[in-house]
């Protein structure tokens, strides 16, 4: 299975591309999709989903998981990283992607195995849980995390899914 991570935001959007075989994970790909902060904010939108659109297409994912957004003080700042969000959530599912959504903590749990671990925590786990991947920044990191996260999960679930079936049988 082909995960696409995506940890969303206005300015940067990380995405992150795993294969998943069983409990094996490799790196695909993965980037960073900036908008200018001095374009309208429609237009800032429409970019990012064109961005998307193309990361979509060249990878080709079978699923995608989405960090959840997170409330902060600044509400002018939550407001645009929801409209973020919600276009991240429009790109996949318009690209007929199964979507996993994650809480931060439960990303940074998954990854790290505490849920208030530090960015720089998470970036130094995906040099070990994917050796050899070069990340495009933190954001690129995050997402690549999301991904893994999904994946653990996805695993959980089919394991789960074959014990009730060996269960109903026995």
């Amino acid at each position: 299975m082909i995960i696409l991570g995506l940890d969303p935001g206005l300015g940067t959007t990380g995405w992150g591309v795993i294969r998943a075989e069983g409990n094996r994970l490799s790196h695909v790909g993965n980037g960073q999709i900036r908008t200018d902060p001095s374009m309208p904010l429609p237009r800032r939108l429409a970019n990012l989903y064109s961005a998307l659109i193309d990361v979509i297409r060249a990878e080709r994912p079978d699923e995608a998981a989405v960090e959840e957004v997170l409330g902060n003080t600044n509400a002018q700042s939550t407001l645009k990283l929801g409209q973020a969000r919600g276009v991240v959530l429009l790109a996949a599912s318009g690209a007929g992607l199964t979507i996993g959504e994650y809480h931060p903590s439960t990303v940074k749990k998954a990854v790290v195995g505490t849920g208030g671990a530090e960015k720089r925590q998470i970036q130094a786990m995906m040099a070990v849980l994917l050796p050899g991947a070069k990340l495009a920044g933190p954001d690129a990191a995050d997402a690549l995390a999301v991904a893994i996260c999904h994946a653990h999960h996805v695993a959980s679930a089919q394991g789960m899914m074959r014990r009730a079936r060996a269960g109903a049988r026995a």
